[in-house]
């Protein structure tokens, strides 16, 4: 079956109704770190022009005064923080700190007064307080981008979707390993938890 008749077949199955934006967006930047870039990382990724519209996308919302809430990976050495999760994949050694690797990048990288959400699980909402803070923001939208499509991202927006977020996943501006996990993660998020959108309709979206 190819993709036209995956998505025909989605659609007569009910799936992929639009979402759409509420009143109240935000941009959401998932773990967008040295980690993925670096040559010398045993995570780095093809995500360049990933990276590239994220930071487009954070210096849209900041111009016209929408909030930007930034997540990061930490550990501490020697813990068990992070749990099974770090017993599955080892790698996640590198976002213990101290480690240059789990630093932000120069662009996009939050500035004094933005949310950072520290987490050490794949969703940017277990066991952090990033839902409480967008309740007291009155954010009821979240534009999504960061890395990686298949990891981080899709956990986040599954969850904001249970949290009663609306999740919008910028697909131009989240990345992966191999285009494959991108592009089948993002069919299946639009599918069953969230609308995925190009970066020009997601700047459309945060103009006051």
């Amino acid at each position: 079956m190819g993709v036209k008749d995956l998505a025909e077949d989605a659609r007569r199955a009910g799936y992929g109704t639009p979402l759409g934006a509420g009143d109240h967006p935000a941009v959401l930047v998932i773990d967008i770190c040295a980690a993925y870039l670096d040559d010398d990382s045993p995570l780095r990724a093809p995500v360049e022009a990933a990276v590239a519209a994220a930071a487009t996308l954070v210096n849209h919302a900041r111009a016209n005064g929408f909030p930007v809430i930034f997540t990061r990976v930490a550990y501490r050495p020697g813990t068990s923080e992070g749990g099974l999760f770090r017993r599955k994949v080892p790698t996640l050694a590198v976002f213990e700190e101290g480690n240059p690797l789990g630093d932000f990048i120069d662009d996009p990288a939050p500035l004094p007064g933005e949310s950072i959400i520290t987490k050490q699980y794949p969703s940017a909402f277990h066991g952090t307080p990033l839902a409480a803070n967008l309740t007291a923001d009155r954010v009821d939208t979240l534009l999504i981008a960061g890395l990686t499509t298949s990891g981080c991202v899709r956990a986040t927006a599954t969850d904001a979707l249970q949290h009663g977020f609306r999740p919008l996943v910028v697909a131009d501006a989240c990345g992966d390993r191999d285009p494959r996990l991108h592009d089948a993660n993002l069919y299946d998020l639009n599918a069953k938890y969230a609308d995925v959108l190009n970066l020009a309709a997601a700047l459309d979206i945060l103009i006051r």
